[in-house]
This record gives structure tokens, C-alpha cells and sequence, in this order.
């Protein structure tokens, strides 16, 4: 997507911003955890081991599997596509973006493990259980949209690092969805606590959809609603 400038900057085609190959590597070792990350949900899918003529009806049992696998899948997908569209407006790096890029890496590494909780508790059919799934996979979901919020944040209040053709309201915008996300599991725990856990794990898919609506940003969206384009 980028062609080399010299040994310094990196380019996006088409005209985007230049990004420093101080950026340019913080996006790629990012890309690597991602990767990693989105592998290691699939390891949760583990073929049943049953007897003849029962395995249609063990895989069908294993629905909350599928169900949390493919949910964490977008929200990472999701995590990733939002990520590359906010490194992709900075054209310089310091110790400080990199230590916010870093705690979004470290909350996104902890999506497969609360992914195999909430699935084997859903599975297993014991409500105190269930309830302590969502409670922790809603927890990883708070970590996660916080570590948004300190990203978005920071860029905001640092638009030295920005490219100059970025909207100074982009990153402010972007902190008003990280908020969303905060809310949106925070009410999901709690009401898969109140009162059932798989309402929990609805909005818990219904929160990556949100997401990837809006990953070019709440400015962008709004000046796509408009009539004059």
C-alpha cells in the first residue's frame, strides 16, 4: 500500500499521508499481534469426541462456541481496521503514542482467552457461570474501548503528530465512540447479570457491527450524509 522515500518516510498511494518509518513500524509490529491475536481464537473451535452417530448433534451443542468465536473474530477484525485508519493520519511517533498503541495491543491479546471462558461457561449451562463469562469477556470489552479512548485522546491532544490534512475535530470525534463502547459492555454485563447472559453476548456482537459502521470515523460519516457529498 506504501512505497519507500529514502530511508525516512513511507508513502500511501494515491496522495494519503506520509508516514515516518518510525510510524510505519509501529503499524507493522502492530499488524503482527493482530495476527497472532485473531489466530489464536480459532484454537477454541476443538472438534467434539463423541461416539458414532453423534456428531451432528455435538457440533450443534457447540453453538456458543461458534457464537463467541465469530463475535471476538469481528471485534479484532474491527480493532484492526479502526487501527490502521488511526495510524495511517499520523505521520510521526514519540514514546507516548507508542505506549497507548501498546495498551491497545495489550487488551486486544486478551480477547481469546475471555472468548474460551465465556464459550465453555455458555456451554456448560450454569448460570453463576455464564454470568462470570460475560462479566469478565464485558471487562475485556471496557479495557479495550479504554485503551480506544486513551489512544484517541492523546492524538487529539497532540495533532503535532497528525497529518495536516486531518480535521482537528477527527480524533475528538473518535473519542465519542471509544465512550460508546465503554457504555455498550458496561450494559452488557450488567444485564447479563440482571437478567439473561445471552442477551449480554448479543450486544456484545451488536457492539464490533457499531464499529465497523462507523471506522472511518464520526466526521467522516456525517460528511457522507451530507447532500453535496
Amino acid at each position: 500500500m506504501g512505497t519507500e522515500q529514502g530511508n525516512d518516510d513511507v508513502g500511501q498511494a494515491g496522495g494519503g499521508p506520509i508516514l515516518r518509518s518510525e510510524t510505519s513500524r509501529l503499524l507493522a509490529f502492530s499488524d503482527g499481534v493482530f495476527a497472532i491475536v485473531i489466530t489464536l481464537l480459532v484454537l477454541d473451535l476443538q472438534p467434539p469426541r463423541v461416539g458414532r452417530g453423534q456428531l451432528l448433534h455435538a457440533l450443534v451443542e457447540q453453538w456458543p462456541a461458534y457464537l463467541a468465536y465469530v463475535t471476538s473474530y469481528v471485534l479484532v477484525a474491527v480493532t484492526w481496521l479502526n487501527h490502521r485508519s488511526a495510524l495511517h493520519r499520523v505521520v510521526n511517533s514519540g514514546k507516548g503514542l507508542q505506549w497507548y498503541n501498546l495498551g491497545v495491543l495489550f487488551t486486544t491479546a486478551l480477547l481469546p482467552f475471555a472468548t474460551s471462558i465465556v464459550s465453555q461457561a455458555v456451554q456448560l449451562g450454569d448460570r453463576a457461570d455464564e454470568r462470570t463469562g460475560v462479566a469478565l469477556y464485558g471487562l475485556v470489552g471496557i479495557l479495550l474501548t479504554t485503551s480506544w479512548l486513551g489512544l484517541y485522546h492523546y492524538l487529539a491532544r497532540h495533532h503535532d503528530l497528525v497529518d495536516p490534512a486531518v480535521p482537528r475535530e477527527f480524533f475528538p470525534g473518535e473519542r465519542k465512540r471509544a465512550v460508546v463502547g465503554i457504555l455498550g459492555y458496561a450494559l452488557a454485563v450488567l444485564i447479563g447479570f440482571v437478567t439473561e447472559p445471552l442477551f449480554a453476548l448479543v450486544i456484545f456482537l451488536l457492539l464490533p457491527i457499531f464499529y465497523s459502521l462507523t471506522s472511518s470515523g464520526l466526521y467522516e460519516l456525517r460528511r457522507l450524509r451530507r447532500p453535496d457529498g
